[in-house]
Parts: structure tokens; sequence; C-alpha cells
């Protein structure tokens, strides 16, 4: 990956996850890599082959850090879609049940006054 582009600084924007209803909006450095220096361990000394291990270290965690914000940007699209999607339902729960009311009412209307005019019928007869 780094060995056809010469790149100085890599951002990547994601949304971070935190809960259905809360998505935190990140901004996060993957390159150059910081350094973290341990004071308190001891330094291991490794054998490797040239930078070819660094290079293909590099490689793997750019491609982590990448795979990283994929998932907690589809973790967040799925819990904003799946708030959105209860609301929508409960929004229309309350509807249907206004709706059923006014039916209800309008019936019974038209059933009184059906009855109404049955008993003013047999009352004239």
């Amino acid at each position: 990956m780094l060995d056809k582009y010469k790149a100085v600084n890599c951002q990547i924007y994601f949304n971070k996850y935190k809960n259905a209803m809360v998505q935190i909006p990140i901004k996060k450095q993957i390159f150059p890599i910081e350094k973290h220096i341990n004071t308190n361990s001891q330094q291991a000394s490794y054998e490797y082959e040239g930078e070819d291990v660094i290079l293909n270290m590099i490689n793997l965690y750019i491609m982590a850090q990448i795979n990283y914000a994929l998932r907690e940007s589809k973790a967040s699209e799925e819990g904003a879609r799946m708030t959105a999607m209860d609301s929508a339902t409960k929004n229309a729960n309350e509807l249907i049940n206004k709706l059923t009311l006014k039916l209800n009412r309008s019936r019974q209307d038209i059933i009184t006054k059906d009855l109404t005019e049955i008993i003013a019928g047999a009352e004239a007869i």
C-alpha cells in the first residue's frame, strides 16, 4: 500500500458507536504513526530483514485502522437506522390508533342516525 504513494499525513473521519442513540464523530490520525515510548519496560531487540517487516507492519496497521473505522461507522449507521425505524413504528401506531378511533366514531354516528330513523319511522306508523 505504501509502495505506490508518498503520504506525509493521513487522517480518517468516522462515526464512533456509543449507543443506539449516540454516535460520536471522530477524527483519527493514522499516519504518521505516533511513537509511544514506555520507559518502564525493557527494550527488546529484534532481528529482521531490511525494511520489509516494518513496511508490512505499517500496511497491516493502516488496514486495521481503516477496518476499525468502517466497522464503527457501520455500527453507528445501524444504531441510527434502528432508532429511526423505532420512532417511525411508534408514530405509525399512534396514527393507526387515531384513525381507528375516528373510523369507529364515524361508524357509531351512522348507526345512531340509522337507529334514529328506524325509531322515528316506527313511531310514525
